[in-house]
């Protein structure tokens, strides 16, 4: 159950659930054990305080420390002091003791791994020879049945319980990795997928192009003279722009097309099993309603897009030459007049 925030706290709120119940749960295995030896009213007290109150103190000690997790660590290994010392004063009753002793280090493990288990294992025999001070113990070798019977719940409902808090925290992980891997892969402004991230699909979908499937096209996508509306109009409505840009986008592709942010204002998408007919009236119908967006940052503004297509051919050596053969179409369309969509087939441009 590792700390999910940087000082710990989410984990003293975890901890705070599972030591409650497990200290609950072995006041019964403790109470079974101790009971025949008839303690001192001082050790009853204190094994009540021990159940009942520490958890609530750990936890509140936790979340006014700086560091939680550190402070939870400490209180781990105050648990199997604790639990070292009540094996000691049960006489080293075997199935108390063991069920006591092996509870703890399962939680030293979960928490701090092999090492953390080892100054577990060094807490608890401080206990057992703090017990055995204090009470000088002889060995009682036999469990009773009443004995056996207590500690079947604390065998049966901890480890489920502490097995159910670990498998949350997987579960919660796994979902914080996937939001990160998305992060990774999307650009912030646009939403779309990042440079890298588009490069790496397009390396897929040319090896399946490749692999005799039905073909694909990909675009180019520039802004017109985006520096321009930069230097006149601002940063923030620049960025209003290519906003609109990537909505445009989502909202005129297909689910199985792949749209991305390029670089700057240059955006790219790849169109599988789309021909070229059909790949260049899309995008050209997305120029249009791009170029009759409104902005009301001011009414004067208007952008075009200058759109470069290529199709996938047998001759293209790699990913790399199918993008090259895109880019030479869109630096035609910018180099015509800009406002257009160009494409290249079998090496030559076509306009639109």
């Amino acid at each position: 159950m590792p700390a999910a925030g940087g000082n710990g706290l989410p984990l003293a709120k975890r901890l705070y659930k599972s030591r409650t119940l497990g200290l609950t749960l072995g006041f019964v295995c403790v109470l079974a054990g101790m009971y025949p030896l008839d303690p001192p009213g001082w050790v009853w007290a204190w094994m009540l305080i021990n159940a009942f109150a520490w958890p609530h103190l750990a936890y509140q000690l936790s979340r006014r420390a700086e560091n939680s997790l550190r402070a939870e660590r400490r209180h781990l290994l105050v648990d199997s002091f604790c639990g070292g010392f009540w094996v000691g004063a049960m006489h080293f009753n075997p199935l108390p003791s063991v069920t006591t002793l092996s509870m703890m280090t399962m939680n030293n493990v979960a928490i701090g791994g092999f090492r953390f288990m080892l100054m577990g294992w060094v807490a608890q025999a401080l206990g057992i020879g703090a017990a055995v001070l204090l009470f000088a113990p002889a060995y009682i070798a036999v469990t009773t049945p009443a004995q056996l019977y207590a500690c079947l719940p604390i065998l049966m409902l901890y480890p489920l319980a502490l097995g159910w808090i670990c498998y949350r925290q997987a579960i919660t992980l796994a979902r914080h990795k996937r939001e990160l891997l998305a992060l990774s892969r999307t650009d912030s402004l646009s939403g779309l997928l990042n440079h890298g991230a588009w490069k790496d699909h397009l390396e897929i979908e040319f090896a399946r192009c490749r692999g005799g499937q039905q073909g694909a096209a990909i675009a180019l996508i520039d802004i017109d003279h985006f520096k321009i509306i930069n230097d006149t109009y601002g940063h923030v409505t620049g960025d209003i722009v290519l906003r609109q840009l990537s909505k445009i986008l989502r909202q005129n592709l297909r689910a199985t097309d792949l749209a991305g942010r390029y670089g700057g204002d240059e955006f790219c998408v790849i169109l599988p099993d789309m021909p070229l007919g059909h790949a260049t009236e899309v995008m050209d119908a997305l120029r249009d309603r791009f170029s009759a967006l409104g902005y009301a940052q001011d009414p004067t503004l208007r952008a075009s897009l200058s759109i470069g297509l290529a199709p996938y051919q047998a001759s293209h050596g790699d990913a790399t030459s199918w993008l090259n053969d895109a880019d030479q179409a869109l630096y035609e369309a910018k180099s015509g007049g800009r406002n257009r969509v160009r494409s290249v087939e079998a090496g030559w441009v076509r306009s639109l």
